[in-house]
């Protein structure tokens, strides 16, 4: 095994895939057999953890160490006949393994589809049309309802979500439009719910996703994260970007474009939300005085005509602005031990963390309470990232899920606060 040491020149990385990443190990585990690897992403400096059973070799001051041997296939097929990404967010998967990836893994069911059984409401409408009938809501009937309301707040529905969407594209096999529609659902899940994004894109593509897309800033996540930041950019690259498109390129570094595309939107209808996004940006980016002034801007934007609307991203902002001034004293590292606990506005009302410290370590993150329907796999995805980092700065919002990721950053920096001097 390799010895800790750190380099003045870059340390590579040799992953088991065939890709490369360079930047500087800041830190090595030995016991939990993963390290930290520091990389530059556009304008963003960010530290990325791997186990040792991802990378074939690093080498570090000039010398290189073997840490897994190389498959009999290492160009990733292995990695994609599990399922699996080998990728990261460092931009050094070419075109072609990304395509690759995404057709081998895609084209292939998880391992547990096949033990998972078709189980659904029989009162659901299987002809699941475009349009529901306007006749309220029922999420005993409707399928895209049923989703919403009882997959996906529920993990343990969401495997057998995936297959009833799969079972609905053979229902509608002879009808492209619903067709098309059920293949965007399902790379939806698939994105949303289990960050898959190898399938995510081998459904979008197959739904004939392109650029003005509404979903075509998911297709370019699913590039960059599976390792490919240019393929990424690419299907950013039009005229008619969804506000979606702010949160992406803010996380691929692009905070310039991030907070231009922004002020655009904000000139509409919905400026409580553009600002949000781009002080989103700027905070990731470390830009924190110009990020409160964003936030500061959501306050001051006219109120809308739905109050609560309003009200929810002002409280947004407010929790924001608030966890960027409690940075210092939510180092954790000058938090007594004990249990804390605050609240934050989520995406659908507030949200509330229990932060758990001993020995100057958070040793759990745990979300309490929450009303969220959406983007629920960042609830235990970022209290995941905390933990890792023993810090609320430089955590990634899970995919598509900002307002939640952030709402339990920002929930735990109060409560960690709290047991500060």
């Amino acid at each position: 095994m390799f010895a800790l040491a750190r380099s003045a020149v870059a340390d590579s990385v040799e992953f088991l895939s065939g890709a490369k990443a360079e930047g500087t190990v800041t830190a090595i585990r030995k016991a939990a057999k993963e390290f930290d690897i520091e990389v530059k992403i556009g304008t963003r400096t960010l530290v990325r953890t791997y186990t040792f059973d991802k990378v074939h070799a690093v080498t570090m001051k000039g010398k290189r160490f073997v840490l897994t041997p190389l498959p009999a296939n290492p160009t990733g097929a292995g990695a994609a006949a599990k399922g699996t990404s080998v990728a990261s967010e460092t931009g050094l998967q070419t075109r072609d393994q990304v395509m690759r990836q995404i057709d081998q893994i895609g084209r292939t069911p998880p391992d547990w589809f096949e033990a998972t059984p078709l189980n659904y409401p029989q009162s659901l409408d299987l002809t699941w049309p475009l349009k529901p009938p306007n006749k309220g809501w029922n999420n005993q009937k409707n399928i895209g309802q049923y989703l919403w309301d009882i997959i996906n707040p529920n993990p343990s529905r969401w495997r057998s979500g995936i297959r009833l969407v799969h079972h609905e594209m053979t229902v509608h096999k002879q009808d492209p439009e619903l067709l098309q529609r059920d293949m965007k659902s399902l790379g939806t899940m698939y994105f949303q719910l289990f960050q898959d994004y190898p399938r995510a894109a081998f459904w979008l593509l197959q739904a004939k996703v392109d650029k003005g897309d509404v979903n075509a800033v998911m297709l370019g996540e699913c590039y960059w994260r599976m390792g490919n930041r240019q393929m990424g950019l690419d299907m950013l690259n039009s005229s008619r970007l969804p506000m979606q498109a702010i949160k992406l390129l803010g996380d691929m570094g692009e905070t310039d474009r991030a907070i231009r595309l922004a002020d655009a939107f904000a000139k509409g209808r919905q400026p409580h939300e553009a600002y949000l996004l781009a002080g989103d940006a700027c905070r990731a980016a470390g830009r924190l005085p110009q990020a409160i002034a964003y936030y500061q801007k959501v306050l001051d934007a006219p109120d809308a005509r739905n109050q609560e609307y309003t009200a929810r991203y002002s409280g947004r902002a407010t929790d924001s602005m608030e966890a960027i001034r409690l940075i210092h004293r939510a180092n954790v590292a000058q938090v007594a031990d004990g249990t804390y606990r605050a609240s934050s506005i989520g995406y659908n009302g507030n949200l509330e963390v229990e932060v758990k410290v001993a020995g100057h370590r958070v040793t759990s993150v745990t979300v309490t309470q929450h009303r969220e329907k959406q983007f629920y796999a960042a609830l235990s995805d970022t209290p995941a990232k905390i933990l890792k980092k023993q810090s609320i700065q430089g955590i990634d919002a899970t995919s598509r899920a900002t307002i939640t990721s952030q709402a339990i950053v920002n929930a735990t920096a109060k409560a960690l606060a709290k047991g500060a001097p």
